[in-house]
């Protein structure tokens, strides 16, 4: 008589496994502030050879873009500016822009409200909002907590402004301050974008047509990196490119922010009053490599808090982002880039650990 193994048993569902518990994962704000905290766990430890390049001690200045001259009535001003932003984005990918319009308070306003923001209780801030990439409004830790294998040492809270306007409930404040702000840096960037556009031989408003950006996807990436008893140990953020056309970047006075320029990695110190420009693959994309995106990465320190407000600009969601054709015309440049959806880059890329341009290699094009 044949016997039943018991509920549970091996022999019962030998072909069962379990996958292990999620893992809970704090914020790195309460992380931090452990009492008597001198280390972190092994989750947070980046490989050295990988991630801790030295840093360059080159002294060639980032390019600095005076917006007032970009935007002058005065031809030649005008011409003259718009080459040398061609310039920094095919030398740098990155550049300041001073003479911007928005005003000093605004900015201010924005990191503090935003530091408010992480000071909440930690129930208030992981009930705000949901995890994947459309989702409107979302908090959380590292890039990806669920599926990077190596923790950031960073939280953040990201926010669509555009087309649509989001904002938390708490602080009271950050709505009204995220609406002014947005709009206003909204303006600048789409100012800078055509005068990418024209330095590319484009007309002034082919991206801005092409890619609707009357109905581009803008957001706020409010960025927290607490004090690291390791910092040798840990990263902000590993180097990556960022999505879309062009991002415009402002930190309280704490560094943190380093660039990949010829081979080496280089810190960008923190200009009071100005933005930090980059462009992001969709440019690259675009321009079919001529204007390449630059890795960049966020290290931390073990003394001050850095807070960062990257604004993000991109195409429509649904725009296809392909090759300017005037740009692929001659036999001899074939698009380097398959055309795609822009949501569906920003589903691929959140889809993946942060790594470098892995995303955009996706859809090159073989040689």
């Amino acid at each position: 008589m044949a016997t039943t193994a018991p509920t549970g048993s091996p022999l019962s569902q030998p072909s069962l496994t379990h996958p292990p518990p999620p893992r809970k994962v704090t914020t790195v704000k309460a992380l931090s502030e452990s009492p008597g905290l001198s280390s972190i766990p092994s989750i947070y430890t980046f490989p050295k050879q990988t991630y801790h390049e030295p840093v360059s001690d080159t002294k060639e200045p980032i390019p600095t873009i005076d917006f007032s001259l970009l935007t002058s009535s005065h031809p030649g001003q005008r011409s003259k500016t718009i080459r040398e932003l061609g310039k920094a984005c095919r030398n740098w990918g990155f550049f300041m822009v001073t003479n911007h319009g928005v005003p000093e308070r605004m900015m201010k306003a924005i990191i503090e409200v935003s530091r408010e923001f992480f000071e909440l209780p930690e129930e208030e801030k992981r009930g705000i909002g949901g995890k994947h990439v459309l989702d409107p409004i979302r908090f959380g830790t590292s890039f990806n907590e669920s599926v990077d294998e190596i923790l950031c040492w960073r939280d953040y809270v990201k926010i669509f402004q555009h087309p649509e306007f989001h904002s938390p409930k708490k602080p009271p404040s950050f709505r009204e301050i995220a609406l002014e702000y947005s709009k206003r840096v909204r303006l600048v960037a789409r100012e800078i974008i055509r005068g990418i556009s024209e330095s590319l031989g484009l007309e002034k408003d082919y991206i801005d047509e092409t890619l609707n950006l009357e109905n581009g996807l803008q957001l706020i990436a409010a960025n927290l990196y607490p004090p690291c008893p390791r910092p040798e140990l840990a990263m902000g953020l590993p180097p990556h490119s960022d999505h879309g056309l062009l991002t415009l970047l402002i930190q309280n006075q704490i560094g943190g922010l380093q660039v990949q320029h010829k081979g080496k990695w280089v810190n960008i110190d923190p200009i009071p009053n100005s933005f930090l420009a980059n462009i992001g693959d969709h440019i690259e994309i675009l321009s079919n490599g001529k204007y390449k995106s630059v890795l960049h990465r966020a290290v931390v320190n073990n003394r001050d808090e850095r807070i960062s407000i990257a604004v993000p600009h991109g195409p429509a969601l649904d725009a296809i982002v392909s090759p300017a054709s005037k740009l692929v015309e001659n036999v001899g440049n074939p698009p380097a880039y398959g055309a795609m959806k822009y949501k569906e880059y920003l589903e691929l890329q959140q889809g993946t650990m942060l790594n470098g341009k892995s995303c955009l290699e996706r859809i090159r094009n073989g040689d």
